[in-house]
């Protein structure tokens, strides 16, 4: 798969030095669930890795399983409780949210999305509260593997063209949709590589 990736990628001749500087691409999907791949990134939102993590281990550790615990745990949990793991109101809200919609079905397994496009599974989950497009192309991505996401609103793959194409200003989403097209199906390898790009340039300014 990345190997006929990289083949199709190589057609763009930016592309194809970013392939030669950074190797073969990364991408390996996680083996969470959808439902705590979204709780976690709930906990991720505008933090930093470590302080997240900290919560996050303060979350399962109010459960006595010791595990991630069940959407049905977490709606049984007062919200009073969920605070005091460090998660503001808002996130609380969105915890209870996606654990709801789990319960009802509306967030899949990750059998269920084997049958799901991502255009569908983007619309299910876009309904819950705190849950929005960029955070369920993240999921797409890196936890159910799917090989054709662009993340248009995503700041570093938008600086990583930026830098990686020697533009003045990052694109827009709409430019960066439309250079895209010439990256299917493989623009989640693409979007790898720019944010490999931005990276690279943001460790040389710092």
């Amino acid at each position: 798969m990345m190997a006929k990736a990289s083949l199709h990628l190589a057609r763009d001749p930016v592309m194809r030095a970013l392939i030669r500087r950074h190797g073969p691409c990364g991408l390996a999907p996680e083996t969470r669930s959808p439902y705590e791949a979204l709780s976690r990134a709930i906990a991720h939102q505008q933090l930093n890795g470590r302080a997240a993590q900290t919560i996050l281990e303060r979350f399962v550790a109010l459960f006595p399983s010791g595990r991630f615990p069940t959407p049905t745990a977490v709606l049984a949990t007062r919200a009073t409780t969920l605070r005091r793991a460090g998660f503001s109101r808002a996130k609380v809200r969105a915890l209870k949210d996606i654990a709801r919609h789990a319960v009802k079905g509306v967030v899949p397994t990750r059998r269920a999305c084997g049958r799901l496009g991502d255009d569908e599974i983007i619309a299910r989950l876009t309904q819950i509260y705190g849950v929005g497009r960029w955070t369920v192309e993240m999921l797409l991505i890196f936890t159910l593997g799917r090989r054709d996401v662009l993340p248009v609103d995503d700041f570093g793959v938008r600086e990583g063209f930026r830098v990686a194409y020697g533009r003045r200003a990052r694109p827009t989403p709409k430019a960066l949709r439309a250079y895209g097209e010439r990256w299917k199906p493989y623009r989640s390898v693409a979007a790898w590589y720019l944010w490999r790009a931005a990276n690279e340039a943001r460790r040389v300014t710092t």
